[in-house]
C-alpha cells in the first residue's frame, strides 16, 4: 500500500506547501538563522568532545607522575 511513500512529486508538493505557508521572503532568513543554529550545535558537541578526551586521557595517566597528579587536583 505505501510501498512508495516518498516520491520526488511528494517532495515537490511539500516544498510548494512551505512556500505558501511561510512566504518566499521569510524563507531566506528562517535557513540562515537554521544554518546558524546548526554551526552552534556542531561546535558545542565538538567542545564536548574535546573536553571528554581530555579528562579521559588524564584518567589514564599513572598515579607516580607527579604532574599528573597535580593536575586531577
Amino acid at each position: 500500500m505505501l510501498r512508495n511513500g516518498l516520491e520526488p512529486w511528494h517532495l515537490l508538493v511539500l516544498g510548494i506547501v512551505v512556500i505558501l505557508v511561510f512566504g518566499s521572503k521569510k524563507l531566506p532568513d528562517s535557513a540562515r538563522a537554521l544554518g546558524k543554529s546548526l554551526r552552534i550545535l556542531k561546535s558545542e558537541t565538538r567542545a564536548m568532545r574535546k573536553e571528554s578526551q581530555t579528562e579521559s586521557d588524564s584518567d589514564s595517566a599513572p598515579a607516580s607522575d607527579p604532574a599528573a597528579v597535580s593536575k586531577r587536583a
